[in-house]
């Protein structure tokens, strides 16, 4: 069996989101080259040559370029699956993008659908593009992944034609980098770099109207009255209507309190986590929430929110919060704030049993047989 995958999400320096989550799915695939039959070949199609990073090739796992910009799913993807010698017995993409048409069955994730109820959120291509080329991945594709509980419920809700070809993978975590071992010197390491001196509450995302940190910046200027040392950090690049966020900061008068580090180095993410408090993510949805679950890993608890997929990420081990109530947020930062060492360190111990639910090893394996039954 031949098995072609779209590589282009994991092939980029600064990984976010689907990036991360192609990367590590890839990388996991290609640990478990000794499980398959010797008749199964991978081939990840991309539109550059492979970063270091990528998983080295070998003689089951390959790489083909087809260079080219633009609607390169359309104008070179496409044309190349029909007109390959070698076809790929199934194709997938870790993303909404599948090609429209394709000579062989496909898969695809869907990671969430909050963009059909928060249309503001997003720029107008942007939108439109999300919409109308996920509708066709849903319609075209075989079989179709969804990163959580949640996002299936949605998809058959839009999508109810579609009820019988989804299959929940979770994401999972990087066991090796993310645990309650890192060392305090990498914490200190990392603090520093980023100008990091007292307790801090914090952030890791895009910067957009989706993660709510307007909503954050407003319930962090309610708990500061009684930590006057702590800071917020907010670790993550700008996306896009992101103005509003500095613009919040500089009308409470916390520009100082706030820390905006831009977009976090994969190596220094694990002690920034394990160095604060508290992680928080009062996000509007999310599809899964990845640094939910790295969080917990590292023995830092976590305040969410109560929608979407974060009580299925979380579990019993979250602090859960209204994203839409700025004081109900500083509830939930303050619940964990005020905690003595017990109460604290019970709630690190749910957090580690919670996060070993979860693992890329495994959802290798399912994606693999999901791909599997879709070329049957």
């Amino acid at each position: 069996m031949i098995i072609g995958i779209d590589g282009n999400e994991a092939n980029i320096k600064n990984k976010v989101g689907v990036n991360q989550y192609a990367y590590e799915l890839l990388k996991n695939m290609h640990k478990l080259q000794e499980e398959w039959p010797k008749t199964t070949k991978v081939i990840v199609y991309l539109k550059k040559r492979p970063r270091q990073d990528l998983p080295k090739p070998t003689a089951n796992w390959q790489y083909r370029v087809i260079p080219g910009r633009g609607k390169w799913i359309l104008t070179k993807l496409m044309p190349k699956l029909f007109l390959e010698k070698e076809k790929p017995d199934v194709f997938f993409t870790p993303s909404h993008y599948l090609p429209p048409l394709a000579p062989v069955p496909m898969v695809c994730t869907i990671h969430d659908l909050g963009y059909l109820k928060f249309s503001g959120q997003f720029k107008k291509y942007d939108f439109w593009q999300l919409k109308l080329w996920t509708a066709i991945s849903v319609f075209v594709s075989k079989r179709i992944i969804a990163v959580s509980n949640r996002t299936m419920s949605d998809i058959v809700r839009h999508y109810p034609f579609a009820s019988r070809k989804i299959r929940v993978v979770h994401h999972g975590y990087d066991k090796d980098r993310f645990n309650t071992k890192i060392s305090e010197n990498d914490v200190r390491r990392v603090k520093k770099r980023y100008s990091i001196v007292n307790d801090y509450v914090l952030f890791i995302g895009t910067l957009k109207p989706s993660k709510n940190l307007e909503g954050l910046i407003e319930a962090f200027s309610l708990v500061k009255g009684r930590y006057p040392d702590l800071k917020l950090v907010v670790a993550g690049k700008k996306g896009w209507l992101y103005k509003g966020i500095f613009q919040k900061a500089k009308e409470l008068g916390l520009e100082k309190e706030i820390i905006f580090t831009g977009f976090v180095e994969e190596n220094d993410k694990p002690a920034l986590i394990r160095g604060a408090k508290v992680f928080v993510l009062p996000s509007f949805w999310e599809g899964f929430g990845m640094d939910v679950i790295n969080s917990l890993a590292c023995g830092t608890p976590v305040v969410v929110s109560k929608v979407a997929s974060l009580p299925e990420v979380a579990g019993s081990a979250g602090i859960f919060v209204d994203p839409y109530d700025a004081p109900d947020i500083a509830r939930g930062l303050e619940k964990v704030l005020s905690m003595n060492e017990i109460e604290y360190n019970r709630l690190v111990e749910k957090g580690v049993r919670q996060a070993k639910e979860f693992s890329w090893e495994k959802a290798a394996k399912e994606t693999l047989e999901v791909l599997k039954r879709a070329a049957r």
